[in-house]
């Protein structure tokens, strides 16, 4: 269903931007199966920044007007303010990733196997969960949905589900997925669930599934108070910058020239490198899918990141920290630039190798793009604040 290159990526929103405006408000709820046109299948590459939000937002403001795209608009933000709001609240990913590491290492709940492998007997849920395996997605209604029944109406751990959906999405990231399973558990909005009905169901799936036996109540769950929010750092670039500059992409983002357009002063790297894990998003097995997927992306990455000297990017054998620093000095750099990671498995990653190169006296700087940098901060509450704000910074982003 996807092609995971950046060349892809832009035919698809070529494609789909014509139906951006009142038809995609209108149909954007309905899944009715393989063949998706009232979506934009534009998610895995966003997550992976082949493509950029601000890439897609300007394409779909091009031919219709905020207020005929609002929806569409604000489905792209919705993926910004999830990724400010995690890092802003950081200790809800540690807990997350201490849950599943204690699933993975102990006894995982019954029924979990069979939902998982698609034989609940709940004829949507099986469904859907082969769907997933199969094509490493599903429509964003339907994820509401499997998430509610596996929480409400199989009372499984909501930890398990997030990870089984991290691992086999091609778009799972750790902020929009770990937070919207929380949502419909009453986490997020503290109280507030979302219960799937099968009449819901019915509807927005043109009657190819009404499943019976659903949970009819929804007490959401409760966990102990969060610390503090940790704010928004100011600067856009992290670490002193050096005189033989590296550039290292990584899954998070995957355009190197849109970024390094953002920050001229690093726009001489003489070597380029791309690795990625995408095993570390869970203890348990990643999908063969979102293996292949990232694989491919980070060879198109590299085709397309070249140094000064004109070559093409390495791609990296692996993510440990000596093998980033062989690469370093067989280079000669002093300083590694990466794009900003937000919380998550890569964020991690990137901790551990900021040390191992200090150690050798290589400086790792972090540069953040600025479609991050102006939304995140707004992202300190709930989503309909946000909400307000998105015509500004659309305006200070896209249009200004």
């Amino acid at each position: 269903m996807f092609i995971p290159t950046r060349a892809a990526g832009l035919d698809a929103l070529d494609e789909f931007v014509p139906r951006a405006g009142r038809d995609y408000a209108r149909d954007r709820n309905a899944d009715l199966g393989a063949s998706r046109t009232n979506v934009s299948g534009l998610s895995p590459y966003v997550r992976h920044r082949l493509v950029t939000e601000h890439e897609v937002v300007a394409a779909v403001l091009d031919r219709h007007s905020l207020s005929a795209a609002e929806k569409f608009v604000q489905e792209v933000f919705w993926r910004t303010y999830w990724k400010g709001w995690l890092e802003q609240n950081p200790e809800v990913w540690r807990r997350y990733r201490r849950d599943v590491d204690g699933f993975a290492t102990g006894t995982l709940p019954t029924g979990y196997d069979d939902a998982v492998h698609g034989r609940t007997g709940i004829d949507a849920m099986d469904a859907w969960a082969r769907e997933l395996i199969d094509t490493g997605y599903l429509h964003n209604h339907t994820r509401m949905w499997f998430a509610s029944i596996w929480v409400f109406t199989l009372g499984m751990p909501w930890q398990l589900g997030a990870d089984f959906f991290h691992r086999h999405l091609l778009d799972g990231d750790a902020a929009s997925n770990t937070l919207s399973w929380r949502w419909v558990a009453g986490l997020q909005t503290a109280g507030k669930t979302y219960l799937a009905s099968a009449s819901n169901i019915a509807r927005y799936t043109d009657g190819r599934f009404s499943p019976t036996g659903l949970a009819t109540t929804a007490r959401a769950l409760v966990e102990e108070p969060l610390p503090p929010r940790t704010p928004i750092a100011s600067d856009d670039v992290v670490g002193t910058i050096g005189e033989r500059i590296g550039l290292l992409l990584h899954e998070e983002d995957l355009e190197a020239s849109s970024l390094l357009a953002e920050h001229p002063q690093l726009t001489a790297p003489v070597a380029t490198a791309v690795a990625a894990d995408p095993g570390a998003r869970s203890p348990f097995a990643v999908s063969d899918l979102v293996a292949a997927f990232t694989a491919t992306a980070v060879d198109d990455a590299a085709e397309r990141t070249l140094d000064t000297g004109g070559r093409s990017a390495q791609v990296l054998a692996d993510t440990l920290p000596s093998t980033v620093l062989r690469w370093a000095e067989s280079e000669q750099l002093d300083t590694v630039v990466v794009p900003y990671a937000p919380v998550g498995p890569v964020h991690e990653r990137l901790g551990a190798l900021r040390a191992a190169l200090a150690a050798e006296g290589v400086g790792l700087v972090t540069v953040r793009r600025r479609w991050d940098s102006a939304a995140w901060p707004s992202a300190s509450r709930g989503f309909f604040p946000f909400r307000e704000r998105i015509p500004a910074l659309v305006r200070q982003l896209v249009v200004g």
